[in-house]
């Protein structure tokens, strides 16, 4: 088996098969309009900004250091922002260079999340997640169809009109549910990338360290394991080494404390029992043996109970599904009110929470934009201190909270 899928040039990537039928593509345009203006929270006051609109699903934001930007659409687009201009960049993943953006053949797949490095003004890489056709040579079982998560690094051309240098870093086992795929990037250092894949629906992966689905994955920059994961050169079998934590079912939202460096994860449970957790070197973080919400088509409890040996506890659990997504901590000079919270996106509820750390474990919890602006899919804080959110809808966008004036 190989342990990790080769580099592959972005000339070579196979386009995926436009099997859903995504809506048309909306005019993406920059625009400021005041949704509502002057919520109350407990902490402070701000309005909801509309500062972009006409996504078509959008998945993942991040900014360049000038200021620029980026934003993902699942169905197969990056947008660059700039200023009052809209840039639809060339040359994503999803499709090869020259041919048309094609929507996945997948349910939940796509182009996913985009994280800036730490040294870009250095090096220029932005990194992209996305459901890709999968590594040939480490296919689960005989099948030869499907999808798998990858990891993908690319340049900004001088215009911005395209991404240039492209390459594919990392391709999991390719199999065929369209669905829970992850995965969000996270820097825990200038060296290192860490990024989620889901369980793919399978569940039994996540606590197969042969499958890298299910984990938590940490790669040095430029592909290749870490040399320190807990798993390389343990002698046992083949377990991939660059599994850094496993046991989990679909982490959507991730972020690294800017103070302490730990990395902290949202995960979906099944039916309710979605977790917020901490993820350290070595963690098994239990699904489908610990579950906290029962299965969706028996009802049935899932596993062996909510804890077991060896497996970390959760420092906050959403008993109801909340199905959460993006996650940032905030620590700008727009809300000093809100410095050292973190604020999760939910999808199904439709809501922004935030949460008050003592120590690791969640002391408070206030919930804001209740079916203000749809479904959460990602959460930031910008380079201006705000907080930014966007939309998991056909007609999304991106939204703007700032302290009432």
């Amino acid at each position: 088996m190989k342990v990790l899928a080769p580099k592959y040039r972005h000339s070579l990537l196979v386009p995926l098969l436009a099997a859903f039928a995504w809506p048309a593509w909306a005019d993406v345009a920059v625009e400021e309009e005041v949704i509502e203006s002057n919520v109350r929270s407990e902490e402070t006051r701000f309005d909801v900004v509309r500062v972009v609109g006409g996504l078509t699903n959008p998945w993942g934001i991040d900014w360049l250091p000038d200021g620029r930007m980026l934003v993902t659409e699942r169905p197969g687009r990056l947008q660059l922002i700039d200023g009052d201009r809209v840039i639809q960049v060339d040359n994503v993943p999803l499709s090869a260079p020259g041919e048309e953006h094609e929507a996945p053949d997948n349910g939940q797949g796509g182009l996913l999340d985009v994280a800036v490095h730490p040294q870009y003004e250095e090096n220029g890489w932005i990194y992209f997640t996305y459901s890709s056709p999968g590594d040939d040579d480490a296919v689960a079982g005989d099948d030869d169809h499907g999808t798998a998560t990858a990891l993908y690094r690319a340049r900004l051309s001088a215009d911005g009109s395209q991404l240039v240098d492209g390459e594919t870093l990392y391709a999991s086992l390719r199999t065929d549910p369209g669905r829970h795929y992850g995965s969000r990037i996270v820097f825990p250092d200038e060296d290192t990338v860490v990024f989620s894949i889901g369980d793919r629906g399978l569940r039994r992966p996540s606590q197969d360290l042969t499958d890298s689905s299910g984990s938590v994955i940490r790669l040095n920059m430029d592909g290749g394991a870490v040399e320190d994961n807990p798993f390389v050169g343990a002698g046992q079998g083949n377990l991939r080494p660059e599994i850094y934590a496993f046991g989990t079912r679909n982490i959507q939202g991730m972020v690294v404390h800017p103070e302490s460096g730990d990395i902290w994860a949202l995960e979906h449970g099944p039916q309710g029992g979605d977790l917020l957790f901490q993820v350290e070197e070595g963690d098994n973080l239990g699904w489908p043996y610990v579950a906290y919400g029962p299965d969706y088509s028996t009802s049935e409890h899932i596993g062996v109970g909510r804890e077991a040996p060896g497996v970390k506890e959760p420092a906050y659990v959403w008993e109801d599904s909340m199905a959460p997504s993006g996650l940032a901590y905030y620590n700008g000079d727009a809300f000093p009110e809100w410095q050292g919270n973190f604020f999760a996106g939910s999808l199904r509820q439709q809501q922004l929470h935030r949460l008050e750390l003592g120590g690791n474990d969640v002391i408070h919890e206030e919930i804001l934009l209740t079916e203000t602006i749809g479904r959460i899919r990602d959460v930031s804080q910008g380079p201006d201190g705000n907080l930014y959110v966007i939309t998991d809808e056909e007609d999304g966008g991106v939204y703007m909270l700032r302290p009432s004036r």
